[in-house]
């Protein structure tokens, strides 16, 4: 374990790496942080944290800079995330308040995220497989064809199409639509099926081939929308940090167009915590010089998708913590209402 001292001259150095983009030295440090001690103690400090691999010398350089170990020790003794200001709290509210639909939620998301801390934005939609369903409608488009509409909790609405087997009425439309949400408003897409499979039974012998469509269409489209999506955005933001990347930014570009990878790199949803993935601990080789911050959002308190942002390892990690908190709460109060 490091002593209190050492880690505040590590702070100091990785405040000052991320602040001018220049190796640190140990005049500098004692000049511009009040570290209670002479320059020769940092200098002896800069040598241990240099011996146990906290920070490393770049090239000729007389500096030093934080190594991924050194930021990874950073972030676990972050006193606190940097806070947002009211102005800009207020400004997130309203420009994501604006939204129309959850497409609009989650593009708003990517472009606020982006703009707010300058990295590359990944917002990942709701996942389907962890939402509940909110209602579904049923219209009569002719007397064989009716438009299956299912909203979820999460403000996500899927059309479906129906030719059915023989006319169906109104009223019977009506019959079904009350008795389908009856059974499966609330209730998790996984729940649905054993709990519709015995409702064509409860109608006339000529409607029950229709009912029957009308279920496995639903039932179809529970198990399609079950598929990850996500948006990225502000990928240009990389270009600002070509030095903070050894010999080529194409392995990062590369990476951050596959989506498995991308998936993978936010996590579980269900971790809903805020997570910190520096350099060499992102598994894809690609994205070693870069570092992940992601965490949960959702309705109610449950994480239904998670939001993170990629850049340098040489990143503002309070500033973009902060932010990727503050935003993940507000998408989940839009969700809530919506």
């Amino acid at each position: 374990m490091l002593s209190e001292r050492r880690l505040e001259v590590l702070r100091a150095i990785v405040q000052d790496y991320v602040g001018t983009e220049e190796p640190v030295g140990s005049k500098a440090l004692t000049e511009r942080h009040r570290l209670g001690v002479s320059p020769a103690t940092v200098r002896n400090d800069m040598a241990a944290l240099e011996e146990e691999g906290y920070i490393a010398q770049p090239h000729t350089s007389a500096g030093r800079i934080p190594t991924d170990k050194g930021y990874r020790l950073f972030v676990d003794k972050l006193a606190a995330v940097k806070p947002l200001s009211s102005p800009e709290r207020r400004a997130i509210q309203n420009f994501l308040e604006g939204a129309v639909d959850l497409d609009d939620v989650v593009g708003r998301t990517v472009r606020l995220l982006a703009q707010l801390t300058r990295q590359v934005a990944v917002v990942q939609y709701p996942s389907l497989t962890r939402s509940t369903v909110r209602h579904v409608e049923l219209l009569s488009l002719a007397p064989a064809r009716v438009m299956l509409v299912l909203i979820t909790d999460t403000g996500r609405v899927e059309q479906r199409m129906i030719d059915c087997p023989a006319p169906f009425g109104e009223t019977s439309l009506a019959d079904l639509r009350a008795r389908l949400n009856s059974r499966v408003a609330g209730r998790r897409f996984a729940d649905v099926p054993p709990l519709v499979q015995d409702l064509p039974e409860a109608f006339e012998a000529e409607d029950r081939g229709t009912v029957s469509t009308v279920l496995s269409t639903l039932l179809e489209t529970l198990v399609e929308e079950t598929e990850e999506r996500l948006m990225i955005g502000g990928t240009a933001n990389l270009t600002r940090f070509g030095h903070d990347f050894p010999l080529t930014i194409r392995p990062v570009l590369e990476a951050l167009e596959e989506q498995v990878v991308l998936l993978k790199l936010l996590g579980e949803a269900k971790d809903s915590g805020m997570t910190v993935r520096i350099g060499h601990e992102n598994a894809h080789e690609g994205l070693n010089s870069t570092s992940v911050v992601s965490v949960g959002y959702g309705s109610g308190g449950e994480a239904v998708a998670k939001l993170g942002v990629v850049g340098p390892t040489r990143m503002d990690y309070p500033g973009t913590m902060g932010a990727v908190r503050a935003v993940a709460r507000y998408v989940g109060q839009i969700l809530a209402e919506s």
